[in-house]
């Protein structure tokens, strides 16, 4: 006997999820250059006076924090942990520096105990970020690394007193902004132009697949 057409038909196949918002990346990338840059002579110790901290405070505050922070909020939204939770954490640390330099504007100097010890827990913040970083990107885990680097210097600056390592801290500003700036203009041109006029290599370690059989202990 010929089988009955079924009445129900078939589910159709599940549509992709679309995020809700567009790639937030070069927000934040690009808002974390303009801060570095807003910072940079104040770092080579060419502007030192109350209007430098005031102008650099500003720009900390709304490009470092205000521009990091959306993007973080916005990478969060798309499921996007990773750069979601370096963005918006990255962004209140720009908040502080908000704080410090318009209170330096005023002589009042932030308490440098807590700022070390602050310093000591973004650097193994970082340090692990930057390992999973390394699972994307080549140049993401350069630029964590150039952040892992700065707070060592910035710790070493503080522990040993030696006022040459802020060079080291502004050489990694002057790093970070690049960085920065490669991968932004690598997410908003590249698919644009069609080609990789800047180029992002791939990632620096692999992903050991969820069904892999760990390799037993010898």
């Amino acid at each position: 006997m010929q089988d009955r057409p079924s009445s129900v038909a078939a589910p159709a196949a599940a549509a992709p999820a679309v995020p809700p918002f567009a790639e937030s990346t070069p927000l934040g990338l690009l808002g974390l250059s303009i801060g570095c840059a807003a910072l940079l002579p104040i770092a080579f110790g060419h502007s030192l006076s109350p209007a430098a901290f005031r102008t650099a405070a500003m720009f900390c505050l709304l490009f470092g924090a205000g521009g990091q922070f959306l993007a973080g909020m916005m990478a969060l939204a798309n499921k996007n942990v990773l750069g979601g939770t370096l963005f918006t954490t990255f962004s209140f640390n720009w908040v502080m520096n908000w704080w410090a330099l318009s209170g330096l504007a005023e002589g009042k100097l932030p308490d440098p105990a807590i700022v070390l010890s602050v310093d000591m827990t973004f650097l193994v913040i970082f340090c692990v970020l930057t390992y999973a970083f390394g699972f994307h990107s080549k140049l993401l885990f350069a630029f964590l690394f150039d952040i892992d680097v700065l707070f060592v210097a910035r710790i070493a600056k503080e522990l040993t007193h030696q006022p040459q390592l802020g060079m080291v801290v502004a050489l990694c500003t002057v790093a970070l902004i690049a960085i920065s700036l490669w991968i932004a203009f690598a997410i908003l041109v590249n698919p644009v132009a069609g080609r990789a006029i800047f180029a992002m290599p791939g990632p620096l370690f692999v992903a050991r697949p969820a069904n892999a059989t760990p390799c037993p202990p010898s």
